[in-house]
């Protein structure tokens, strides 16, 4: 019987088969192919079911062993196979023991090994590899959640079972041996992964994770978010190659040469992105989202000369004008607005206006209706054409934020703190309080952050990096909750001031590797 109950389709908790097809690449992709000799591999599945990574394994030993002459009988030796349940270890036995003598071998007892994984203790092994048990929290005995936790590290906040499966895994891999899971990617992103990806991150390396998300691997539809993450026993750091594919020829037929790499720190995961050395020294940093900021950019009109002028005050109501900020008034020490206004079609529900409401207003778009007509935007939807390309945001203007032009020579970032509205080739951060954002300036403006936005992206004539969305997301920063109340006066003094110098002396990899995370925080533990 199996110790998890039955699920509401019949099957068992933590049953989920994987297509024969899947299982095939994943043998291929950890090499254990019959074109090497196999014969002193020895092999681990954790949780063989009834047999499908366990069947592919024995016919590619048995093929190794005829292309190389070795003994197959004697090379079964080095494979165990392990299942919790009595039912299906017992439909595994027969299958594997009619595969071998169809191959001419004999069966032997040592390959099935019935009972809990988690607790028993398997040789040290080259290759791990299989569909660990999927088990919400929940559904784990009582008695077996307090066992778990006495021996796995990883087996906290509320985790699946499938976490201490590899946590085992990786501890039973000899040098450079190699742990392969098919697995929900939830713990790439959950607070209860936390402490695996801390692990993995100190003493392993990711030879490559495939996120199979939107792929249908298994044999049953699933909601299962699913993973294949290849970790090597190897301290060897390397950038972990990440892959996200959309369908199931693309990873039949995937290669790390054939698909486009993306980095880590572009999905939601993140944690494997860009590693800060120093020593021994282990960071506790997170995005700006993760803290609770927003980022945006200034709107965009589609026609700037129409939507944004200096005399605005002469020609339309003052209910529709907002002064808007442009990349030329953050070219300095201080803001300096420009004097131009932009003409607002939209109301505080984000409708357009009635143009019959303000009358000087329609007859200024009247005016410009055959160029404002003429943008694609109006072409798609006609009975708006005096809309802007984007929506203006009602409250944006009176909101504090951190102003972050995308191109600049400028090296300080100033803060509006309610007056302005941001023009499309500015970003903006919002989101908290002044003091917060000017303590997060302050920390934007430091070599440690400088050196991160050189690597994700392009650098200006002088050095200076651009501030684009796409990176300023990418960034991990301390966690502005954790700095030392004296630290971040001294800080936002630094800012304020501009003292550069300052902020580079108090934000050091030494500095904030003291700073005291709260328990239950997001956070993302980068070597």
């Amino acid at each position: 019987m199996k110790m998890y109950g039955e699920r509401s389709n019949g099957k068992h908790h933590g049953v989920v088969l994987t297509k024969a097809s899947v299982v095939e690449k994943m043998l291929d992709l950890v090499d254990y192919v019959p074109e090497k000799d196999l014969r002193k591999l020895r092999v681990i599945e954790p949780s063989a079911g009834e047999g499908v990574f366990t069947l592919a394994i024995i016919k590619r030993l048995y093929k190794s062993a005829i292309d190389f002459g070795f003994d197959f009988q004697h090379a079964l030796e080095n494979l165990e196979f392990y299942d919790i349940d009595k039912a299906s270890m017992e439909i595994l036995k027969t299958r594997v023991s009619s595969l071998i003598r169809e191959l001419g071998g004999i069966p032997i007892d040592s390959l099935f090994k019935q009972g809990d994984f988690l607790l028993m203790e398997p040789q040290s092994c080259d290759l791990i590899i299989g569909n660990p048990p999927y088990v919400r929290h929940e559904n784990i005995p009582d008695d077996q959640k307090e066992i778990y936790k006495t021996k796995y590290r990883t087996f906290t906040h509320r985790s699946d079972l499938y976490i201490p499966f590899y946590e085992k895994g990786l501890s039973l891999l000899k040098p450079n041996g190699c742990l392969s899971f098919i697995c929900s990617n939830r713990w790439l992103k959950n607070q209860y992964g936390k402490n695996l990806r801390e692990l993995i991150s100190a003493q392993y390396r990711i030879q490559e994770i495939i996120d199979l998300e939107e792929v249908d691997a298994f044999e049953e539809s699933v909601i299962a978010y699913p993973a294949i993450t290849n970790i090597v026993n190897s301290r060897n750091k390397a950038t972990a190659p990440y892959f996200q594919l959309s369908d199931l020829s693309s990873f039949i037929h995937f290669s790390q040469e054939s698909q486009p790499q993306r980095e880590l720190n572009q999905a939601t995961t993140n944690w494997f992105a860009r590693k800060y050395e120093h020593g021994n020294i282990r960071l506790k940093l997170a995005s700006i989202a993760e803290q609770g900021f927003s980022i945006g950019i200034g709107v965009a009109t589609g026609r700037d000369k129409i939507f944004i002028r200096k005399d605005f005050n002469k020609l339309v109501e003052q209910q529709v004008l907002l002064p808007i900020l442009t990349s030329k008034g953050v070219k300095g020490d201080q803001i300096s607005w420009q004097g131009n206004y932009l003409i607002n079609p939209y109301e505080a529900d984000g409708k357009l206006i009635d143009l019959d409401h303000y009358p000087k207003a329609k007859a200024y778009f009247e005016a410009n209706r055959e160029a404002l007509s003429s943008r694609h935007i109006a072409k798609k939807n006609p009975e708006n054409w005096f809309r802007t390309i984007d929506r203006v945001h009602f409250g944006l203007r009176e909101t504090p934020k951190i102003i972050l032009p995308d191109i600049t020579g400028n090296k300080f970032l100033h803060i509006d703190k309610g007056e302005f509205y941001p023009h499309h080739n500015l970003y903006y951060i919002s989101g908290k309080s002044l003091e917060e954002l000017e303590l997060l300036a302050a920390i934007l403006l430091s070599d440690f952050v400088k050196k991160q936005l050189l690597e994700v992206g392009n650098k200006m004539n002088g050095g200076y990096p651009r501030w684009q969305s796409q990176n300023i997301k990418k960034l991990k920063l301390p966690i502005l909750s954790s700095i030392p109340q004296t630290t971040s006066s001294q800080l936002i003094h630094a800012y304020k001031e501009k003292d550069f110098a300052l902020i580079n002396k108090l934000i050091t990899v030494e500095n904030i590797s003291t700073f005291e995370v709260e328990e239950g925080q997001l956070v993302l533990f980068e070597p």
